[in-house]
């Protein structure tokens, strides 16, 4: 075995074993749990006025890019950027603030081929990325936005083993300037760009022979691709995902080798569904072996300005589902606010995306247009981060769940029953999100550490065996379980078992049957995907002018909802009455239980940004009354207030003034 990769286990070992705080402990959070940022090219000339923007715009955590290995020039000498970085380090630092720095994962760009005189892949073919026809990952300035006339843009394969070395080499150089961080973009295999999309790349010799290593397979001939039938091909998806966690793992290792106080952080866009499987970075993953994940995440409109009521709901189910994956690490949210998206607000736009990112608990990033960098309202930008800068350590804090209903997030089944487990899963979420029930999403790394009473399973088709025995431990301890679909039916090689694990545990006799028990409730059917398919556009409807009592999705969601807490006796710790446009998350903050809501009453994709006050909305906690202190509100860009409180049936009850965008709501 190389060092290299003896290097990678320890690692990942470590941050397996070594370094991960138990629910309920107290998590020290550095400066990572707190930047609200923004992009800047960096050179030795511009330190200054990096500087003076941070300052003026309360930017913490400054981003500066001038990517060493991304340019094929810097990539072979480094000196003049590794200058910059140092001066830019020692300038943070002196203002009390940090800053991280842009550096490209496989991607690598030959600036000015012809005055440069050689490029990249001239010099290098063999270390290029190929489809399995051979054609190599070479492009130019028809592929994409960022790469200009004249460029030679190249992916590299991870595993040419000169190219690795100088890599981390230059990851070692650049930790060692003092910089805070380094920003790692686009780890992938080549399959973004039009007419790679399918390929399932990549089969260069390096790729194909470290594959053939590992289990003794093929990969040009032995695979069926796109096959999920296919178990050869199945474990070339496992690979393919591996290597590329394995790939920031190593480059932590060199990070923390020379400045062990450094943070690697892994740009990463897929979400939570299809994306991950085919580029092969999965962010559930590669939580474990980095410190921080930047999510360039979108869904439905890709900014702001272009999303439906409905889509901002399976944007937040996005968010919760990643601090669920960070497991007390931060997850930063390098998402678009509005791009050319006439008439829209630019400035309502900006407040949805920084309102939207702070309640579900993650970190902002502010850009202009769909880049980096800049900004598309400086003045509205100072005025959201001024605000989130003196609330930080409420907005940030650990939430701790209180008595939540759990929804398990399967990443074998996402893998390899993608259209079946997302729909459901996402529908779960919109309808529990709905009812405003408090939820905790569970994976496996944190099943056998859920203490909520209910925990539903939305079409997870794939259990394997550690699985099954903490499911077992979790009934038997008498808690319940709510299946749906198809949940059990697969062990963890994807085959199709003859009995089912689940339905065996819980007494479920026919399974084309729904099935209640004392310990369970099981939907043959599937409620989640039936919710998210057929409801998207009413709830829009029903958003824009503020009419849900008398819908399908209403009706829907809320029976759902019912039947679970009804069947389990389910009491919540917090309450929450209000429109289903209003998302809410509740959870034990700074020792005391908060409701963080959003609110996307009035939305209309790329017409209006600017939500219609959210109206009505009442909160009750379930405190004896010699403990009721007093309820707090503070809506978004405001001051606290505390608000008028009445005891009634063992639950202090209040209700809230009128808001626009979002407010958090807690009991002192």
């Amino acid at each position: 075995m190389s060092s290299r990769y003896l290097l990678i286990i320890i690692t990942v070992i470590f941050a397996l074993f070594g370094c991960q705080p138990e629910q309920g402990t107290t998590q020290t959070q550095d400066w990572t749990h707190y930047i609200h940022t923004t992009g800047n090219g960096l050179s030795l000339d511009n330190v200054d006025e990096i500087i003076a923007e941070a300052e003026t715009t309360h930017v913490f955590g400054i981003e500066v890019d001038n990517d060493i290995p991304g340019r094929y020039p810097s990539f072979l000498d480094p000196t003049r950027k590794l200058q910059a970085l140092e001066k830019m380090a020692e300038q943070a630092h002196a203002h009390d603030n940090y800053a991280f720095v842009y550096v490209a994962g496989l991607e690598c760009i030959t600036p000015n081929v012809e005055e440069f005189g050689r490029s990249f892949y001239q010099d290098h073919p063999d270390w290029v990325q190929r489809d399995i026809e051979g054609n190599p990952a070479i492009f130019d300035e028809t592929d994409a936005f960022w790469i200009d006339e004249g460029e030679e843009d190249v992916w590299i394969s991870p595993y040419p083993p000169e190219w690795r070395e100088i890599y981390m080499e230059r990851i070692r150089q650049i930790a060692a300037t003092g910089i805070d961080g380094i920003y790692v973009d686009i780890p992938y295999w080549m399959t973004h760009f039009e007419g790679w999309t399918d390929t399932w790349a990549s089969f260069d010799k390096y790729t194909v022979a470290e594959f053939k290593k590992r289990t003794g397979l093929n990969a040009k001939t032995d695979l069926q691709l796109g096959d999920f039938g296919d178990a050869n091909f199945r474990e070339w998806v496992k690979f393919r995902m591996e290597t590329l966690t394995e790939f920031m793992a190593e480059i932590d290792s060199n990070v923390k080798a020379v400045n062990p106080e450094a943070k690697t952080i892994a740009e990463i866009y897929p979400g939570i569904g299809w994306e991950a499987v085919k580029v092969g970075a999965d962010v559930y993953q590669m939580y474990e072996v980095v410190d921080a994940i930047g999510h360039e995440y979108s869904a439905g409109g890709y900014t702001a300005a272009e999303r439906e009521p409905f889509d901002w709901v399976t944007y937040m189910t996005g968010m919760f589902t990643f601090r669920a994956f960070a497991e007390g690490k931060p997850s930063w949210m390098l998402s678009y606010s509005w791009d050319e998206n006439e008439p829209v607000s630019v400035s309502e736009s900006m407040h949805n995306m920084f309102a939207s990112h702070v309640m579900a608990g993650l970190n902002t990033w502010d850009a202009h247009g769909h880049v980096m960098s800049g900004s598309n309202d400086f003045e509205t930008r100072t005025v959201a981060y001024k605000w989130i800068e003196e609330n930080k350590k409420r907005l940030y804090a650990p939430r701790k769940p209180l008595n939540p209903v759990g929804v398990y997030f399967s990443p074998a089944t996402r893998n390899f029953f993608t259209s079946d487990f997302i729909p459901e899963y996402n529908g779960v979420m919109h309808m529990l999100l709905q009812a405003h029930q408090e939820f905790q999403i569970v994976t496996p790394r944190t099943l056998d550490k859920y203490e909520g009473n209910i925990l539903i399973l939305p079409d997870v088709k794939m259990v394997n065996e550690d699985e099954i025995q903490a499911l077992e431990r979790y009934v038997e301890t008498g808690n319940n379980l709510v299946l749906t679909g198809g949940s059990g039916w697969y062990d963890a090689n994807r085959n199709k078992l003859d009995t089912n694990p689940l339905h065996s545990l819980l007494g479920v006799e026919d399974n084309a049957k729904k099935s209640r028990g004392v310990n369970h409730l099981y939907y043959p059917a599937h409620p989640g995907t039936e919710y998210f398919r057929n409801v998207g556009q009413e709830f829009n409807t029903g958003a824009a002018k503020g009419e849900y009592a008398e819908s399908d999705f209403n009706r829907m969601g809320t029976e759902f909802a019912q039947e679970i807490r009804s069947h389990f006796s389910y009491v919540p710790a917090v309450k929450v009455d209000g429109p289903p446009f209003l998302v809410s998350q509740i959870a034990e903050v700074q020792g005391g239980p908060h409701v963080f809501l959003t609110n996307f009453a009035g939305i209309k994709a790329k017409k209006n940004a600017k939500q219609r006050p959210a109206e009505e909305v009442a909160i009750s906690f379930a405190v004896p009354r010699d403990e009721a202190g007093k309820v707090m509100m503070q809506e978004y860009l405001g001051e606290p207030m505390e608000l008028e409180t009445e005891y009634r049936n063992n639950r202090l009850v209040c209700e809230l003034p009128p808001f626009q965008k979002a407010a958090i709501v807690w009991l002192e």
